[in-house]
């Protein structure tokens, strides 16, 4: 074991990596601010997004993805509180999202991911700030227990909007689905199979093909809230970044956001107020694996 997996296994971190850095985030913010860590690509801070957010500076973000808590009542860190009166989170969340619309290029892309009861409401805003919708983006997850006279919820929300018209949209397609037990194709597409494109069809706005992530070796252990797969930020950042350009995540969460830019090539921000140290454990070592991804993405 190297000095660096003592001192994560030991949770006694020190972050000061004696790496070359050729990542600069000072041109991003109106002053000397420094990091709690920093990759090649990307920097990580260890607080309140609402404490960064106002730092950044103005028209300098490519793209940015938010995975705010839901306000449902979970449990995550000590400093957050996961249960507050409807008109104050609402509140809140428009708060942070006027500073990432603020910091956006033209022609730049947000995608904020939360259950519907609060997107209806944070695309109105986005609206209502001028930007431009482009989908709403259901993600299939039957993951929740059902409710006493609704219907069973099994998607989540991903929000996607852009600084007037955008600057990237890069064209993804996914695999023909085969039948898992005869190995057939579901569909034939009207007899028209033969035409169709050999690298999949065009990703549609419904997601099914997202797997929870509940397996050990796709989720941190001593971060027990839930966790995005991988699959998810290879669709939001191959859509609408190219590598080189930057992404903004201001609740960084388990860090999936940062995982997947590093391996793409995308330089990243992030705030997370309550498990940065897990953060940097898993960008610094391989323990947490990233799903299987088939799509092709069109150059």
């Amino acid at each position: 074991m190297n000095q660096l997996e003592t001192l994560i296994s030991s949770e006694q971190l020190c972050f000061t990596f004696p790496k070359t850095r050729t990542f600069d985030h000072f041109k991003y913010f109106t002053n000397s601010i420094e990091p709690f860590y920093k990759t090649d690509l990307g920097a990580l801070f260890s607080a309140d997004c609402m404490k960064i957010l106002p730092l950044i500076r103005e028209n300098s973000i490519d793209t940015v993805f938010a995975d705010p808590p839901f306000n449902l009542g979970k449990k995550y860190g000590s400093n957050t509180n996961d249960s507050i009166p409807d008109e104050e989170y609402v509140s809140w969340c428009r708060s942070w999202v006027a500073e990432c619309c603020r910091v956006l290029k033209p022609g730049g892309s947000i995608f904020i991911y939360n259950i519907p009861k609060w997107n209806i409401l944070l695309g109105a805003y986005l609206s209502k700030l001028g930007f431009t919708f482009r989908h709403w983006i259901a993600i299939e997850i039957n993951s929740c227990l059902p409710i006493s006279g609704r219907l069973y919820p099994s998607h989540y929300s991903l929000l996607y909007y852009s600084k007037g018209k955008p600057k990237t949209f890069r064209k993804i397609r996914t695999p023909i689905q085969i039948c898992r037990h005869c190995g057939g194709e579901v569909k034939d597409y009207g007899g028209h199979r033969n035409a169709m494109n050999p690298n999949g069809v065009n990703l549609k706005d419904v997601w099914s093909d997202i797997p929870p992530v509940r397996h050990r070796k796709f989720k941190s252990q001593s971060r027990k809230a839930n966790a995005l797969s991988t699959k998810i930020l290879d669709r939001v950042v191959e859509m609408s970044t190219f590598p080189g350009d930057i992404v903004l995540d201001p609740f960084g969460g388990s860090g999936t956001t940062y995982v997947v830019c590093e391996q793409k090539n995308r330089f990243w921000l992030g705030t997370e107020i309550d498990f940065a140290k897990e953060v940097v454990k898993r960008l610094e070592t391989a323990e947490i694996k990233s799903h299987k991804n088939d799509d092709f993405v069109e150059e």
